[in-house]
């Protein structure tokens, strides 16, 4: 199954403290964002990749695009406000019907075999995000006070990418645009319209990278995967 899939990357990763967009910055001497791209880049159902950027971004990202010979970048879109304006900017230039992934570009690691599953489940449902089961015991909070320890089974840590068929995910922006509805991800415009989205179990490796902290994991995830392949 083909896709397309949008990559949201305008963000200028104020929690990082980097002083600059978070995917310039390097894991093992790559950036952060060709590590993510490359996963795409080397999955022969992936059609084309859409890049929603921060204008000030655009020659430094054209410049590592030639660089690291990333082909599949169809067009670079300008960002929006909220992330959720991003990927309507990046939705409303695809033309064709089919599957439209949206993935964090600051999520390295995900697997393509993860994807295909994804995929897969999208084109018979519609609609289909991945996670993992939360470890966690979850309570709910209010003023400092828990109020309540929530059940964990029915508990799921979503992460991306998130697979849409394109015409749904189109009108639940459509909808949300008219309704002045911000959501917390994309599956969250969908279900509002009371569609169903499928959940495809992931793996706790595909972190998305936001704070420092986060880069510790990141090469300690690396490393793994390198030994994996040894």
């Amino acid at each position: 199954m083909t896709y397309q899939v949008i990559l949201p990357a305008a963000g200028q990763g104020k929690r990082m403290g980097a002083g600059k967009n978070k995917l310039l910055l390097s894991l093992n001497d790559i950036p952060i964002l060709i590590h993510t791209l490359r996963v795409f880049e080397e999955d022969d159902h992936c059609e084309g990749m859409i890049l929603a950027i921060h204008p000030q971004d655009e020659a430094e990202f054209n410049r590592l695009l030639k660089n690291y010979q990333i082909q599949k970048v169809t067009r670079l879109v300008p960002g929006g406000k909220e992330r959720q304006d991003s990927i309507y900017n990046a939705l409303k230039t695809v033309k064709s019907d089919g599957i439209i992934l949206v993935h964090d570009a600051a999520r390295p690691f995900i697997k393509i075999e993860q994807i295909h599953r994804l995929t897969k489940t999208a084109e018979t449902a519609g609609a289909a995000i991945i996670g993992v089961p939360a470890k966690d015991t979850m309570k709910k909070v209010q003023d400092g006070v828990v109020t309540e320890t929530v059940e964990r089974s029915s508990l799921w840590a979503v992460q991306t990418p998130q697979a849409f068929r394109i015409s749904l995910l189109l009108q639940a922006y459509d909808q949300a645009e008219e309704d002045e509805f911000i959501g917390t991800d994309d599956s969250s415009l969908v279900e509002r319209m009371g569609y169903p989205v499928d959940i495809v179990e992931g793996d706790y490796d595909n972190i998305k990278i936001t704070t420092p902290e986060d880069l510790y994991f990141a090469e300690a995830i690396l490393k793994k995967r390198q030994k994996e392949f040894c």
